[in-house]
């Protein structure tokens, strides 16, 4: 029987296209569960990456998925695909899955060609369709994470996480495709300097967005994802006991100060070369600035990328206003009382 919530306390159910499918999640246990003796001997033979690893983070639609997207489009990087994510308890076996369906080395007589190499720019929350677009990887992730939701982890939780599984686990990926990875590393971006602890070679890329545009962004997607308003959505920064109690403008205001400044602050105690920070409106305007910039900081930790460049010369932000004037008054006198900023349009 399922544990009913308390007398009087809503329980926001998600909308019907984001509610997880029961018969799906069952058949991908199962695999992975086959998998897993496999896998597991052929991780004993992995350390740790060799090359660097690239993890995106930044507050929620600061335009994460857009910066996964475009770096997976450049055919330099190996990344999380939807097919990947499906072995997430055996991503070496899931990779060499993939190279076999999906790679034209190993495509006989056009048997099969349905899977296109070609990565789009368009997603609803984080999600892509198509079998080689980017994933946002979390089944993998809570695997070794002591924590399922994007939150700070305290040092005693942190302690549990199988680190060097993990680490074994992203090198055997990186194996099969001889390039640099790059995911989201958003679950564990209040703990960067732990994360990038594990790392001999790592760069944060850090999105960030005008926070107004962001807080309307993330308003639209609660409404999208539970079809209100009033239930939290994403991140949650250190100060969520604070801000959960207030009304949804307010929490969204301070959800993405706060979790901006605390990916600020962790980042600043990486070396330079560890850590870019990536305006969203200033890449959509050069995204060949952006990729400048990556390889330079990839370079400062002795691995050279390829530098010819192939990749769309903009993108159109998506930055326009849809806050009512009531709404707009609102967001901007809460994120100026957190932040002491005046927003701007």
């Amino acid at each position: 029987m399922k544990e009913r919530p308390p007398p009087g306390k809503t329980v926001m159910i998600r909308q019907a296209e984001f509610r997880r499918n029961e018969n799906l999640e069952g058949l991908l246990k199962e695999l992975n569960n086959l998998l897993a003796p496999a896998e597991e001997k052929i991780i004993s033979r992995f350390r740790s990456p060799k090359y660097p690893v690239i993890l995106v983070v930044g507050a929620p639609r600061s335009g994460t998925t857009l910066m996964m997207q475009w770096l997976a489009s450049l055919g330099k990087l190996a990344y999380p695909t939807n097919i990947l994510s499906r072995f997430y308890g055996a991503p070496y076996i899931g990779a060499k899955i993939q190279q076999l369906l999906a790679s034209p080395e190993y495509n006989f007589r056009d048997e099969i060609l349905d899977f296109s190499g070609e990565v789009s720019f368009v997603s609803v929350l984080g999600k892509t369709k198509g079998a080689l677009a980017p994933n946002e990887f979390w089944y993998f992730w809570r695997r070794f994470t002591p924590n399922a939701e994007l939150e700070f982890v305290n040092e005693k939780m942190l302690e549990k996480m199988d680190s060097k599984r993990f680490l074994a686990e992203l090198a055997a990926i990186e194996s099969i495709f001889d390039k640099p990875f790059v995911m989201k590393g958003l679950i564990l971006q209040f703990n960067i300097p732990f994360l990038a602890s594990m790392f001999e070679k790592v760069l944060f890329v850090f999105t960030r967005r005008n926070p107004l545009y962001n807080i309307q962004s993330l308003l639209g997607a609660r409404i999208k994802f539970y079809g209100t308003i009033d239930k939290w959505y994403s991140a949650k920064p250190k100060e969520y006991e604070m801000l959960k109690d207030m009304a949804p403008y307010e929490q969204v205001a301070g959800q993405v100060y706060y979790t901006n400044r605390e990916i600020e602050g962790e980042l600043g105690k990486l070396e330079q070369s560890r850590s870019l920070e990536v305006r969203y409106e200033e890449f959509c305007e050069n995204p060949l600035r952006t990729f400048g910039q990556i390889a330079d900081k990839l370079s400062a930790q002795g691995y050279e990328i390829d530098s010819s460049y192939t990749g769309p010369g903009s993108f159109k932000a998506a930055n326009e206003l849809t806050l009512s004037g009531e709404e707009l008054k609102r967001v901007m006198k809460a994120y100026k009382e957190f932040s002491g900023e005046e927003l701007n349009l």
